[in-house]
């Protein structure tokens, strides 16, 4: 089966010199346009009491004297950046977040960042002959109608660059690189019939159950680490605004990043070795919320601190793509009541989970690792949205079993260097409580 993905290689600027200030330049006009862009959205709070849309805010910025510093779709790739900051600012508020802050200026101090620079069709040409790619600039920044940025572009030498759809200059706090988005047909058959369940949560990031009766836990103790080590490293900073402490953000999303990067990789590595053709992932929508009252559920504040630092969404997206290259659907569900039935016998009951990773079935006896059964629940609603089909496979006493005593994958980072973002997995036997 041939299936289209999309894929993003990272290329290196051969003739840096030659073009990082005509890319400062561009950088430097991406921050003024948004920093335009967010004060007219409070100039329309102010007013209507409304965030406006990313389309009305283009139409009213078009005539903007700034506007025209960039590609039109280099310009209207900012706004769209604005709106999304803004939409994704309301869902952690929706969700009970109450120290989400709004997308906040570009600024460092009174100076201007170097921002992402988007360019689209009409923004970039690609030369694969010569390995060179060609960005437009923006009108007011043209010194000729013919005037442009010539890069000399570089990759990995497994990386063939074609059939470009996007590209983007960003800044990686030494100097400019150009991350190049290509849309490739692949062919990919689906690995079996066999399926898989994952349940999402904070002391285990994920819980996996294979129809094939294995199960595996990643924990989330290196998210954890990390938090704590940032935050005590940008404490240390004399401003939370200084070049350091921007540095150490941007180093801890790049280590989240690769975390849900590799855990995703390792998910459907063992699914295809298992023969997995479809993946359930709880929904997680309304987890913030008390089943009862629907107000926001407290935590603790260690739980909510985890919760808020959640990239739920973004590793769902990252796993369907990764799953969906070697032939894999994945498929949301409803999580609700997953964690209080047991997915023995089906009963469904708040005291069965005893104490924090045991699950307990006073109805049949069956001691499981909590999360295990969460993600064992979830497996089995891949037929039925909202009732509990049970597998054959399910059946009989599994307190002795995979689903007592999963897997667990740890992740392992440098061990004598705690900034090294890379990481290996190594398995480890586990208990119920884990």
């Amino acid at each position: 089966m041939a299936i289209q993905v999309t894929r993003t290689y990272v290329a290196t600027i051969r003739n840096q010199q030659q073009v990082q200030s005509g890319l400062d330049s561009l950088g430097f006009a991406a921050s003024k346009l948004w920093n335009i862009a967010r004060w007219t959205c409070d100039r329309i709070w102010s007013e209507t009491g409304t965030i406006p849309e990313d389309g009305p805010l283009k139409a009213y910025l078009k005539n903007h004297e700034r506007y025209a510093d960039l590609n039109s779709q280099s310009s209207q790739r900012v706004i769209e950046e604005l709106a999304e900051a803004f939409h994704g600012w309301y869902a952690k508020r929706r969700n009970g977040d109450d120290r989400a802050n709004p997308p906040k200026y570009r600024k460092s101090g009174d100076d201007h960042p170097r921002s992402t620079v988007t360019f689209k069709e009409d923004g970039f040409k690609h030369d694969p002959k010569n390995n060179r790619i060609r960005l437009s600039k923006g009108r007011n920044l043209k010194e000729h109608w013919s005037d442009f940025i010539l890069c000399e572009i570089e990759t990995r030498p497994d990386v063939t660059i074609g059939n470009v759809r996007q590209v983007k200059a960003v800044w990686n706090g030494d100097e400019w690189e150009l991350h190049i988005v290509c849309k490739h047909e692949i062919e990919a058959e689906s690995p079996g019939d066999e399926t898989a369940g994952i349940d999402l949560g904070i002391s285990n990031f994920a819980a996996v159950s294979y129809s094939t009766s294995d199960h595996e836990l990643y924990p989330g103790n290196a998210l954890k680490t990390d938090e704590r080590y940032f935050a005590k490293e940008i404490a240390k900073c004399n401003s939370s605004r200084s070049n350091k402490a921007l540095k150490l953000r941007q180093k801890r999303s790049e280590r989240r990043s690769h975390y849900l990067h590799a855990v995703a990789k390792h998910i459907v590595t063992e699914c295809v070795e298992r023969g997995v053709g479809t993946i359930a992932v709880g929904n997680l929508e309304g987890i913030r919320e008390d089943d009862e009252t629907g107000e926001p559920r407290n935590w603790g504040d260690r739980g909510n601190e985890g919760l808020h630092g959640w990239a739920l969404d973004r590793f769902t997206n990252l796993l369907t793509y990764k799953a969906k290259t070697e032939g894999i659907a994945v498929v949301v569900v409803s999580e609700r009541d997953t964690s209080k039935t047991c997915s023995c016998c089906g009963q469904k009951r708040d005291a069965n989970r005893v104490e924090r990773g045991l699950y307990v079935c006073r109805n049949c006896g069956t001691v499981m690792n909590a999360d295990s059964n969460g993600a064992e629940n979830i497996r089995c609603r891949l037929d039925q949205a909202e009732k509990v089909t049970l597998n054959p496979r399910s059946s009989g006493d599994r307190s002795s079993g995979r689903v007592a005593r999963p897997v667990v994958n740890l992740f392992r980072r440098g061990e004598h260097d705690p900034s090294c973002g890379q990481g290996t997995f190594a398995e480890q036997a586990s208990s119920c409580k884990s």
